[in-house]
């Protein structure tokens, strides 16, 4: 049985050390057990915080990540002090989407991910940003399309 150890996790079951700005190094992956299955991982961030790169107002939201895992998931604490570390970054709803997006296919290659921003309303409009990505040439890619023309918030 694999333990921490084995996985070569540092975050998890440490003294939590908190990023003051957006940091990916963070992000830890360890291997899926089920590569052969496809299943869904879903993790809600509803506490999201970043700030806006103009006035340097905070913005709130939840954050969704949907994905099915290749042979890499992503660790749940490394994952929340990744996204506690765009607390002070200074980015557009939609520049953090993709940003979150593409650091997580970057670490764990997933056969088909999606980020979902339910940014709160600023001067009376909400922004709800919404990206996604399948492998290239494999039913996945069609997964993406298929949700990304479908995509209802």
């Amino acid at each position: 049985m694999n333990n921490r150890k084995d996985e070569g996790l540092k975050a998890l079951g440490r003294k939590t050390e908190y990023r003051t700005e957006y940091d990916p190094s963070v992000l830890e992956a360890f291997e899926n057990k089920h590569p052969e299955n496809d299943y869904w991982v879903r993790f809600n961030c509803p506490e999201f915080t970043s700030v806006c790169p103009i006035t340097g107002q905070p913005d709130f939201a939840e954050i969704r990540i949907s994905y099915l895992p290749g042979r890499r998931m992503v660790e749940s604490k490394s994952l929340k002090l990744y996204l506690l570390s765009f607390r002070n970054h200074g980015a557009f709803h939609e520049d953090c989407v993709n940003m979150i997006m593409k650091d997580l296919i970057a670490l764990m290659q997933p056969k088909y991910i999606e980020v979902t921003g339910f940014f709160s309303p600023r001067g009376g409009i909400s922004i709800h940003p919404y990206a996604n990505y399948g492998i290239p040439g494999t039913k996945y890619e069609k997964l993406a399309e298929q949700r990304l023309f479908n995509y209802e918030p």
